[in-house]
């Protein structure tokens, strides 16, 4: 049967109009966040975090540290030390009642030890102990500069009224020998201080908060400290975490997790913080383009070019000449006084 000319005009502009809706159902959907799969678990096999379970960790899944941390130990290699000598042994309690009410000189850490009279040890002072002998120290270089006449004067300063109160007679360097230490630190930590960070970014369609969490899930990832922070753990109990993964904090807050979008996230390494033998470089190389091809991301610099398999390569040959000018130094990655020394 033939149609009519009417029915002819009518049929095309029928076809128009769904042709219209079409495409304005595939724009909206383009511009919707990607969201995160629903829970399909089951009780065989792996089980995958679902979603708004890689937020709801404890801020503690940072650092895999179950009790508490070890303090930290005074290093010639970092710390300006002071010799504290004690007439007779004194109790941990004595110690613990006047040690400084801050543990810093400026922007510098300061740490104070006695020598166990049974163990022999070094260690923090410690209720229900005896220590025949004591020593202070100020760092003296971190990521906020190298010591200066002011924060050793204030080190000087607490440390002298800590020694009047227990009793000790302190032995304190040269302020000028300290200062230019800790400027030769300062001047070969700086060029070795690699923190690399890529930007994904996505090609086509934003990411819902949750998405973002599930996909970085499947590469090891938890929840972060804070806000916009999703960390992959190290091996070591107690060690900073070997990658992070950033993103828009004011997202992470929001109630509902589906409903930010993000358009891209940030993959950090810290080289000094995670020893060599854990391959952080290779995991953070391998990580950038897995999480890229998950999210539909392209990796790119703080230029916005991406990153090319040659860029990485040659990323790669520098992060392993600062491996070798740090263990020349005995500041080997990883190693406590480099953690001490590459914070703050």
């Amino acid at each position: 049967m033939e149609l009519s000319l009417t029915q002819a005009l009518l049929l095309a502009a029928a076809g128009v109009v769904v042709l219209v809706l079409v495409q304005g159902w595939w724009s909206a959907r383009r511009a919707t966040p990607r969201r995160a799969a629903p829970d399909t678990r089951s009780g065989a096999g792996r089980v995958e975090p679902a979603l708004g379970e890689a937020v709801a960790a404890p801020a503690a899944a940072e650092l895999r540290a179950p009790g508490p941390r070890r303090s930290a130990r005074l290093d010639a290699l970092i710390d300006a030390i002071v010799p504290m000598t004690l007439e007779a042994p004194v109790s941990g309690e004595h110690l613990l009642a006047h040690l400084p009410s801050t543990r810093r000189a400026g922007s510098k850490p300061l740490i104070i030890e006695g020598l166990d009279t049974e163990t022999g040890d070094w260690q923090a002072p410690a209720a229900g102990r005896r220590y025949g002998e004591l020593q202070a120290g100020v760092q003296m270089a971190n990521r906020a500069g190298a010591l200066n006449e002011i924060e050793y004067s204030e080190f000087v300063q607490k440390m002298q009224a800590f020694a009047d109160a227990v009793g000790a007679l302190p032995d304190f360097p040269d302020m000028l020998d300290v200062v230019a230490r800790a400027r030769e630190l300062d001047a070969f930590a700086s060029p070795c201080d690699a923190q690399l960070t890529v930007t994904l970014k996505s090609q086509q369609v934003a990411w819902s908060v949750g998405y973002l969490q599930q996909c970085a899930a499947r590469h090891g990832f938890v929840a972060g400290a804070l806000p916009g922070r999703l960390v992959l753990p190290a091996a070591e109990d107690g060690a900073p975490p070997m990658l992070v993964l950033g993103f828009d904090p004011q997202a992470a807050l929001a109630e509902d997790p589906a409903a930010g979008a993000l358009r891209d996230c940030l993959l950090s390494m810290d080289l000094a913080q995670t020893p060599e033998s854990a391959e952080p470089y290779p995991a953070w190389h391998r990580t950038a383009t897995g999480l890229a091809d998950d999210l539909g991301a392209v990796v790119v610099d703080d230029q916005g070019a991406p990153i090319t398999l040659h860029a990485f390569a040659a990323i790669g040959a520098e992060v392993e000449q600062l491996y070798r000018r740090l263990e020349r130094r005995d500041l080997a990655a990883g190693s406590a006084a480099a953690r001490r020394l590459f914070s703050g």
